[in-house]
């Protein structure tokens, strides 16, 4: 399914790459730039990719009639189906304004896997967020909720995570904090995943940004 979008307020929005309008598809994958709250933050300044792109969070798109919805697992809502424009325009206590959202879309030879992943995906609506970000069964975070609906075909990969300041070399202070607040050591090197991470995979291809004109 797909839908072209005109405008950002309401159920529609405009995406621009080359001032051409682009097709929104199910299936599409949306990355949303970090917001100036402490984590997102911390899991910016550990990921970065040689892209340079500072994504703290996604989702997946799914078109249905003249609605587009993204199936995320985010902090205020857990694993869940909701709109564009709550997934473009988060509630937050920091930032009450559109973040910037850019698409990317599975290649061709991938997109077969969109319909399985996609019922995958709404199996896991309903569990909570998994603020840990040690995987598990029971909770999931926003790359691991795309990972795992696109797991049994391989679309993804797990690599060892780490809190680490990319520059430093030591762990992220907001890493610190985070751990000590949950009273569990810092899970260095445990096979996880991030938003930064899974932007730069070569299946991906980038469509444009949302525009919030």
């Amino acid at each position: 399914m797909k839908k072209t979008v005109l405008f950002m307020i309401g159920v529609c929005s405009s995406m621009l790459l080359m001032g051409q309008k682009i097709t929104l598809k199910t299936g599409d994958i949306l990355f949303r730039e970090r917001s100036t709250n402490a984590l997102s933050e911390a899991i910016d300044n550990v990921t970065q990719t040689k892209e340079a792109t500072h994504y703290s969070h996604m989702g997946m798109v799914e078109v249905e009639g003249d609605s587009i919805f993204v199936l995320h697992a985010a902090p205020e809502c857990g694993s869940a189906r909701v709109s564009l424009e709550a997934f473009t325009h988060p509630k937050d206590d920091t930032v009450k304004v559109y973040r910037r959202v850019t698409a990317y879309r599975l290649k061709k030879a991938y997109r077969k896997y969109i319909t399985e992943a996609l019922e995958k995906a709404k199996l896991m609506t309903g569990k909570p967020y998994n603020y840990s970000y040690v995987m598990n069964d029971s909770s999931y975070y926003c790359s691991d909720f795309v990972y795992r609906s696109f797991e049994k075909d391989s679309i993804f990969k797990l690599n060892p995570m780490t809190f680490k300041n990319t520059k430093t070399g030591e762990f992220h202070q907001g890493w610190i904090d985070f751990y000590k607040k949950l009273g569990m050591d810092i899970p260095e090197g445990k096979p996880g995943c991030n938003p930064n991470g899974m932007a730069a995979n070569p299946k991906l291809k980038i469509l444009g940004v949302l525009s919030d004109d």
